[in-house]
């Protein structure tokens, strides 16, 4: 921390990395006492370099927010009332504990929203208290999100979590489909400033394709949009691919010797011909060849797709066939096409061999029997798993909700609204009194991220270059706080039994636990070494910074405590206010490749079972509207519209119309419309605007602020409407469990 030029006698300035979205950007703040009252760019930050967005530059306003809770919220008489830290968690022990004894484990359900990930506390713990419980009642914001791509990639490479990204600063052909960078600044593809590494794609002679059904600001910068019908990703892909054999572009490169199942993905892909998939598409055929010839002829290309992409029918079949077409032309795992990082605290790298491969549907749902993906349950199926009787098993009667917004994020917010109050016992894990965090018996608030230590556990592992930073608290932990990692420890011990023992038993567990195992490791840095020799060799001022010291030290990089001097330590970071840069991404195969066989799996069985569902879809009449989502540069799901200076402007929850079917339907810009799903309506104001194509409307997701007994503020001014309220929840990716969000047939009518 410093003094700078610009800030006051009693200012100070500290860094830390943002946590509002998934760029990681370098922030340098500006303090006031205990107040953060600025926020600018870390110029010397070794991976954003000083690139800011509109959240990063409100960081002390959403920190600062008024409305962020302080203190335990206690349920008693029907009211849920201040309460002290020690209250609240008699509060669980006491209300979670009979449930499991009288229910079993899996009547007790975990719910775990997206600002997990962003969170040090949210990525080291919730995994202890999973595995604690046992229970397979586990619901998690990926099946509204990314869940098909952590199924494709394991059932391609064995391990879900191997997901390659684009190597932007290095590829010449970039394909976007169902991504919008410039407004959510990247997803599963951890990239500061990803405008500027696209206007850098651009000026050093690179190609830039967006496949989208609106025209957004990415898809202004490309040098070729194509505007699909929504829904229809895979259909458009595999009808590349089929291009790619049919004229004989396919060419593995360095890949073949790790690749099997080409020849019988190539009949597979034999009935998505180009001209089949340009009805359903609304693609003429010309163009499709022309993306995959030109895809194959790039010098390095990648194609990148996102949540567009992903919560559609097909989501897991065409982010699988995104990894085909990158495979297809040799440009998995090769500089300029797409890489797997390596984060600092990755486990230690093994020597690549067969592994245990990826299993689907290991347990199933009580009520409509879906299969779980990754131990998790489609959250899309929560509400039914609540308020449904069946002869198998226990409903769900208590649930712990961390970070999570369900009502407002899932399907059909209205009967899991319901749902929720129907619960024995309910804990939220919440800074805010939200709509879902407004059923609990207790809500446990974690204190502002200026009081908290940052580490990016998950997004490291999808940046664009390997590189590592860690913040400690810019400002001390406020009176009557609790830090986040405190909150779920005890969280931890007062629900499976342990509650008033120490939370820092919980790290300990952790350290020992791992420890133990990585000395048994015949490949690792510590084989046959005394775990507790170990134990004590670890630095930091908590048992978080311990676990994190721990994880450096047995990583890629990591100095294998005194196995390689010059690796990685929390010490050594620490040095290091602003970073430490690891370098670009490198091929890495076939060291990550878990499959059982050893090698890429082209064609895995589930993949090929749900073809035929494809197939169909060629011959499948598209509705006359459909509906799409969309992000605005200033939102992050539900979280961020208490935030005055985050909201309004254009970032408004408006229904995006094309003017011609405006025309056809009698409706004028401002006119309220009511929209009509499968799961319910609601009434939004008409924005009319080519910005989508013909056929297709557009409502943002996150809002619906106006459910009472909240205490967000500013949100309810201008609550907006709740887009997932058209949705009931019947419309899965079967694969993934992942709710259809995209591409949702929709009514549309002017109200009087």
């Amino acid at each position: 921390m410093s003094r700078t030029s610009g800030t006051t006698p009693d200012s100070r300035t500290a860094l830390r990395v943002c946590p509002l979205c998934e760029a990681t950007c370098g922030l340098t703040l500006t303090i006031e006492g205990t107040r953060v009252t600025g926020a600018r760019g870390d110029r010397e930050d070794v991976f954003s370099k000083g690139f800011i967005c509109p959240k990063g530059a409100s960081f002390g306003a959403a920190d600062g927010d008024p409305d962020r809770l302080r203190t335990p919220l206690v349920r008693t008489d029907g009211e849920l009332r201040e309460a002290t830290w020690e209250e609240a968690f008699d509060a669980i022990a006491a209300g979670l504990g009979p449930v499991v004894e009288r229910h079993g484990s899996h009547a007790l359900g975990i719910v775990l929203g997206n600002p997990n990930v962003h969170t040090m506390a949210g990525a080291l713990y919730p995994t202890v208290l999973l595995t604690a419980l046992r229970t397979h009642s586990v619901f998690t914001a990926s099946t509204l999100d990314q869940m098909p791509k952590h199924v494709s990639s394991g059932l391609l490479y064995g391990d879900a979590n191997a997901i390659p990204v684009p190597d932007l600063d290095h590829t010449d052909h970039l394909l976007l489909i169902g991504a919008n960078p410039l407004e959510s600044n990247g997803s599963l593809c951890t990239a500061p400033d990803f405008p500027g590494k696209l206007k850098a794609l651009r000026a050093r002679g690179g190609t830039l394709t967006v496949i989208d059904p609106r025209t957004t600001r990415t898809a202004k910068l490309a040098d070729r949009h194509v505007t699909v019908r929504p829904g229809t990703d895979a259909l458009l892909l595999a009808a590349m691919t089929y291009v790619l054999f049919e004229e004989k572009l396919v060419d593995l490169r360095d890949l073949a010797p790790h690749v099997q199942d080409v020849e019988e993905l190539a009949t597979a892909v034999r009935d998505f011909t180009p001209e089949a998939a340009s009805a359903a598409c609304d693609v003429d055929a010309d163009t499709i060849r022309a993306l995959a010839r030109e895809l194959a002829a790039a010098p390095t290309a990648a194609v990148y797709g996102r949540i567009g992409s992903c919560t559609v029918p097909h989501g897991t079949l065409a982010s699988w066939l995104v990894d085909v077409l990158n495979i297809l032309t040799g440009n998995l795992d090769r500089p300029g096409g797409a890489l797997f990082p390596q984060a600092a605290t990755d486990r230690t790298p093994r020597p690549a061999g067969p592994g245990r491969g990826f299993a689907l549907g290991r347990w199933h749902s009580r009520v409509s029997r879906h299969p779980e993906a990754k131990g998790e349950l489609p959250l899309a199926a929560l509400a039914e798993e609540i308020d449904t009787a069946t002869p198998e098993g226990s409903p769900i009667r208590a649930l712990i909700a961390i970070a999570a917004n369900p009502v407002l994020s899932a399907p059909d917010g209205n009967r899991l609204d319901k749902a929720l109050d129907s619960l024995d016992f309910m804990v939220s894990v919440d800074p805010y009194l939200n709509e879902t965090a407004r059923h609990a018996d207790v809500v446990l608030p974690p204190p502002p991220p200026s009081q908290s230590a940052h580490h990016d556990f998950a997004f490291n592992t999808l940046a664009v270059r390997n590189q590592v930073r860690y913040n400690r608290p810019a400002v001390p932990l406020e009176p009557g706080r609790m830090a986040e990692t405190e909150i779920l420890a005890r969280l931890v011990l007062a629900a499976t039994g342990m509650h008033g023992a120490d939370p820092s038993a919980v790290d300990a567990m952790v350290i020992d636990s791992t420890l133990g195992k990585a000395v048994q490791d015949p490949h690792g840095p510590v084989h046959e070494r005394d775990p507790k020799e170990l134990a004590a060799r670890l630095t930091g001022e908590s048992g978080p910074e311990r676990r994190l010291d721990m994880m450096l030290r047995l990583g890629p990089y990591g100095e294998g405590f005194g196995a390689r001097p010059d690796g990685l330590s929390l010490e050594k970071l620490l040095a290091h206010p602003h970073g430490i840069d690891l370098g670009p991404l490198r091929s890495r195969l076939p060291q990550p490749l878990k499959t059982r066989s050893g090698k890429i799996e082209l064609l895995p069985a589930p993949i090929a079972d749900d073809l035929p569902r494809l197939r169909a879809a060629l011959r499948e009449r598209p509705a006359a509207i459909v509906l799409v989502g969309r992000r605005h540069l200033r939102s992050n799901n539900s979280w961020m519209h208490n935030v005055p200076a985050l909201t309004g402007g254009t970032n408004r929850c408006t229904l995006h119309i094309h003017p011609e079917d405006a025309a056809r339907l009698g409706l004028a810009d401002g006119a309220a419309v009511r929209v009509k799903g499968a799961g319910g309506e609601v009434v939004a104001p008409a924005e009319v605007t080519d910005a989508v194509r013909r056929g297709v409307v557009s409502l943002p997701h996150g809002w619906g602020h106006d459910r009472p007994g909240t205490r967000m503020s500013h949100a309810a001014l201008d609550p907006g409407v709740n887009v997932n309220q058209l949705l009931d929840g019947s419309l899965l990716d079967p694969l993934s469990g992942t709710a259809v969000l995209n591409g949702v047939p929709v009514e549309l009518a002017a109200c009087p």
